[in-house]
């Protein structure tokens, strides 16, 4: 067996041709959709970036007991199983917070890895007396207030991607044409091939930025804030185009390797899987970006596309069984015969690639500190703490990092020890109060303090812009009864019922 799992960050369902996506031009992704089975209920789990990888790698949802972090010691990755089984792992990839604190145990995982610099925060160059005053002309307001860490790393990157060929994409897809020119006719791999585009900034070569004019003339503007949308009608057009842009680029370059899978005909032997770890607010309901907002669809519902040699004439096909992101871990394992954890509670979609049956009948997805989210395909549901700012949260782990740094040692200071925790393989805990704020709100690094948290329901089916919640308590009910029993699946501690009011 043979795996190529593909995984674009941030890559919006509504963007894809094949989706329905109509103000993009997709066609390459559109061209796997017809050789693929298209899941169109499939969601988030943990979130967002680092988060969602622990469930890829678990099965299991994390977001109920910790916020971002490393795998943990106790996590049984479905990496680490592969490579008991014998199959080579490779990873190629250009996401900068794999080698940062808070994510520096997934990439060790594999029998071999190939990472790809200056991308986004990735501190790649030495710039001691970076142009500062160059770099506020060229770029707006927004991205220079302070030039701190979030965007100066990326104005020095981009100072030494002068070309196309330099950019973190295309080095992935050519590290990736390598691996497979030099490993295709071999038998028993895995190769993981993760772009972080078209995840902010939407940095692409004028050739894909230039095909809309959004009557837009000021500086750079390619980074929009996670906040609700407060910019100029053109400001606003301008992000949406570089975003359109860098998608157009994902796309053609995608092309590029399904060329090369045709080249050396994979297709016989080959399993191909597409996905993403999250969407992206671009304006709608007038928000942009995650991890603040409310997990609307836009941000839950993620594209998923697998092409299976075994299933060929189920090309162009799709399915409506509700899935989400950790049903890829147990899928990988079963389709090189490799045995799944026990605890694991992500569904094998391989009987799935054959015809359209039952997946969950509920799924959970959501942010540490924010709402608990559920879906059953038909209605989404918002539960939020009563008081954001005034909730009973820890952190349990053995890996007290951040996206960037170890928990402070104040923080470390108030650490008890958990009971034996089921999740964890019956290890106690280091239980961590949630970091606050000096208004006591809670802020949890790389997730900040959500907004506009009022528990809501949404109809999809007379609904599927979730703009008009509805009163309808015997759906709350049975949600909730779902909610619970998710829940108590993954072994959420006691406090993270109450503090949601179940």
């Amino acid at each position: 067996m043979k795996v190529l799992f593909v995984l674009f960050d941030s890559l919006n369902r509504n963007a894809i041709g094949a989706y329905g996506g109509n103000w993009i031009e997709t066609p390459n992704f559109d061209r796997f959709a017809q050789k693929s089975v298209r899941f169109d209920n499939h969601y988030v789990g943990s979130m967002p970036c680092m988060p969602a990888r622990r469930d890829l790698h678990t099965g299991r949802l994390n977001f109920m007991h910790r916020s971002w972090g490393p795998l943990e010691p106790f996590d049984n990755s479905m990496i680490r199983t592969l490579k008991d089984q014998g199959i080579w792992s490779h990873m190629i990839t250009d996401h900068s917070h794999y080698w940062m604190e808070g994510g520096a145990t997934y990439h060790t995982q594999y029998s071999s890895f190939d990472f790809i610099r200056g991308q986004e925060k990735d501190r790649w160059k030495a710039m001691v007396q970076p142009p500062l005053e160059r770099f506020r002309e060229m770029y707006h307001s927004t991205q220079t207030n302070g030039l701190d860490e979030k965007y100066l790393p990326y104005m020095i990157s981009r100072e030494h991607q002068p070309e196309e060929a330099d950019m973190p994409l295309a080095k992935c897809m050519a590290s990736a044409h390598e691996f497979l020119d030099m490993n295709g006719d071999k038998d028993g791999w895995l190769c993981h091939l993760e772009c972080f585009d078209p995840h902010e900034p939407f940095w692409s070569p004028e050739r894909f930025q230039g095909r809309r004019d959004s009557g837009y003339e000021g500086p750079i503007l390619d980074w929009p804030r996670y906040d609700k949308v407060s910019e100029s009608a053109e400001e606003i057009e301008e992000l949406r185009n570089n975003y359109a842009g860098l998608v157009e680029m994902c796309d053609e370059y995608f092309g590029k390797l399904l060329d090369h899978l045709d080249r050396i005909d994979a297709w016989e032997d080959t399993v191909v899987i597409l996905a993403t770890d999250h969407g992206f607010l671009l304006g709608e309901h007038e928000w942009w970006a995650k991890n603040i907002t409310p997990y609307y669809n836009e941000i839950a519902n993620i594209p998923l596309m697998i092409y299976h040699p075994d299933h060929a004439d189920q090309g162009g096909t799709s399915r409506k069984a509700l899935t989400q992101t950790m049903d890829l871990m147990p899928t990988i394992l079963s389709l090189f015969d490799a045995p799944i954890p026990d605890n694991v509670e992500g569904q094998d979609l391989t009987p799935l690639l054959a015809e359209d049956a039952q997946g969950h009948s509920a799924v959970a997805y959501g942010v540490f500190g924010g709402a608990v989210n559920v879906t059953d395909g038909r209605y989404t549901y918002f539960k939020y703490p009563e008081e954001i700012s005034n909730q009973e949260l820890y952190e349990y782990t053995l890996m007290p990092t951040h996206l960037e740094e170890a928990f402070s040692v104040e923080n470390l200071a108030e650490l008890q020890l958990s009971e034996p925790l089921e999740f964890a393989q019956g290890l106690k805990l280091m239980k961590i109060p949630a970091r606050a704020e000096e208004d006591g709100a809670i802020s949890v690094p790389c997730m900040g303090t959500p907004r506009e948290t009022e528990t809501v329901l949404y109809d999809l089916q007379s609904d599927p812009g979730q703009y008009t919640p509805i009163e309808a308590p015997e759906v709350v009910e049975r949600l909730e009864n779902a909610l619970r029993d998710l829940m108590t699946r993954h072994h959420a501690p006691e406090e993270a019922y109450r503090r949601i009011g179940l």
